[in-house]
């Protein structure tokens, strides 16, 4: 099987709500999507997509795909998409590093792959270890009230386990933290982001003052030093996510102790052939993970669902799914949410039928 041709396509994706996050120091309204439609030779077409958050949560912004992309497509023309580690580093030695480039391109062949065996992709990624995914929820930073109103919404939509975005400063947070685990019902998990906004001094002041040792906290500080240093001088559970972009990342994480959990985003790390691999080593030294995505629409969140899916429960602790947030619909099928769990359906590859009308039109194509 050959590639023969990438479309590219590009999605505006309002957000509902206004979405603040590292203290408030970040702000959204809308994302920027970049879907990859592949096809093959055989007749086999694959969809990716990659959509950053925004241009400053990470070192990766929409228009950098697309690029990217410009420059990876005539590199791919003819190369079997089944080869996935192939692939991965002709892309890599044509474009050293930005894998939130390749994530989509990455996704697409996996698809593809998932076609050609007839198999739903969980099934490659390493079988059915759960009939169905926790979801997590994600609130915006805000005043303690606001956020407390965001997170009963939540619960009634089924989410047991919830991500709060913290980060203004000691005395705010420590306010907001205290007040939001008083809301907490039993069996409840309540994790506080602070996506890197926080010093090290401030981390030690905010993570000490809670007197539950089994609250979570993400990615409290910058750098992965920075977050070495809390770790030394605090006892709560850390999660890193940002820090984590590929594999030589999470092997000096777990060399020195600094995470419990990690959040392993598939387009920060270049897809799901990378994410697989970060997978296993989580499994093998025994981290757990929040599978998930940085934010897309049902394209990436079905790669999610899919690689959660076969991922041992007791190593997966939860997935969120950014079509939460948004009304863009791209496609149908992939998975079902019941009472804040995810069912994959069992369609071959990512088991998506893309809605025509949204793909008439590509903003890029090659040949």
């Amino acid at each position: 099987m050959k590639i023969t041709s990438i479309k590219v396509y590009q999605f505006d994706v309002p957000l509902k709500e206004k979405y603040s996050l590292s203290g408030g120091r970040l702000h959204y309204a809308a994302l920027d999507s970049t879907v990859v439609v592949i096809g093959t030779d055989s007749g086999l077409l694959g969809v990716g997509e990659s959509c950053p958050w925004g241009a400053t949560y990470l070192p990766a912004y929409a228009r950098g795909v697309r690029a990217g992309i410009d420059e990876l497509a005539p590199h791919l023309m003819g190369e079997n998409p089944l080869h996935l580690d192939q692939i991965n580093e002709r892309m890599d030695v044509m474009l050293p590093g930005h894998p939130y480039v390749k994530a989509a391109i990455d996704l697409a062949c996996w698809d593809i792959l998932g076609k050609h065996c007839n198999l739903p992709l969980y099934a490659l990624l390493g079988g059915k270890f759960q009939d169905s995914i926790a979801l997590q929820s994600s609130i915006p930073t805000d005043n303690p009230d606001l956020m407390a109103t965001h997170l009963a919404a939540a619960r009634q939509q089924g989410y047991r386990t919830h991500s709060c975005k913290v980060g203004t400063g000691v005395e705010e947070d420590v306010t907001r933290i205290n007040y939001l685990i008083a809301q907490r019902l039993p069996g409840e998990v309540i994790t506080f982001d602070v996506n890197r906004a926080w010093t090290v001094a401030d981390a030690v002041a905010v993570m000490n003052s809670v007197q539950d040792p089994t609250v979570c906290f993400e990615q409290p500080c910058e750098s992965m030093d920075q977050c070495r240093a809390v770790r030394e001088l605090t006892r709560n559970p850390i999660i890193l996510d940002e820090s984590i972009v590929t594999l030589a990342d999470l092997a000096y994480a777990q060399r020195h102790n600094i995470t419990q959990v990690i959040g392993l985003k598939i387009g920060r790390v270049g897809g799901l052939t990378k994410a697989r691999q970060l997978r296993d080593f989580c499994i093998h030294h025994g981290i757990q993970m929040n599978i998930e995505d940085v934010g897309g629409t049902l394209i990436s969140d079905s790669a999610v669902m899919h690689l959660a899916t076969a991922t041992p429960a007791r190593f997966h602790r939860a997935s969120w799914n950014c079509c939460r947030h948004h009304d863009v619909q791209l496609a149908t099928g992939g998975f079902d949410i019941r009472q804040g769990r995810a069912y994959v359906l069992d369609s071959p590859g990512l088991g998506l039928e893309l809605a025509p009308r949204h793909f008439e039109s590509p903003v890029a194509q090659y040949s």
